[in-house]
């Protein structure tokens, strides 16, 4: 089945959501820095990553999309729709904030937007893949309805749970 471009620029009563570019790579690499270990990548690296995953964004119709709050233009974080374990019929959508901007409900407010231009696409339902330890994530998820769908384990033997929503009846 064909389905209709995600929109690529999304507006909520605090955020702006716009398709990520190259000038979302530093604090992207800062974002990373966050992660366990810290991060691996050159500010290079993550340059590039982002142009191949825009390209890869304008041929599949989904993307990743940074996450600003409108009052000042802060970069939060990012948000959006990935093939990641999925499939492009059925993506999973994906999202990281800065820790300083957990426990917010921008996350919460980013997922809905993402969550109802995916489902505006023609699809029927929508993935996400969790690590079992990610409380926040899990927390945002249960709160824009998603559902578990089973668990397996990760390649460090810990456990990854898959959720979905399934699109609103029209």
């Amino acid at each position: 089945m064909r389905y209709a471009a995600m929109q690529t620029s999304l507006s909520t009563a605090r955020l702006n959501l716009k398709l990520r570019d190259e000038h979302d790579a530093e604090w992207n690499h800062e974002l990373l820095g966050e992660h366990e270990g810290g991060v691996a990548e050159s500010l290079q690296s993550v340059r590039d990553r982002m142009a191949a995953q825009r390209i890869m964004a304008q041929q599949n119709g989904i993307g990743l999309l940074t996450i600003r709050r409108r009052a000042d233009d802060e970069p939060l974080g990012y948000c959006g729709l990935i093939i990641g374990r999925c499939s492009l019929d059925e993506p999973e959508i994906a999202f990281e904030l800065f820790e300083r901007f957990h426990n917010q409900g921008y996350g919460t407010e980013a997922a809905r937007a993402v969550l109802d231009a995916g489902f505006a696409t023609g699809r029927h339902r929508i993935w996400s893949t969790v690590g079992g330890w990610n409380k926040p994530s899990l927390r945002v998820l249960e709160k824009v309805g998603f559902e578990r769908h089973h668990e397996t384990i990760d390649d460090r033997g810990r456990p990854l749970i898959y959720l979905t929503q399934q699109a609103p009846s029209r």
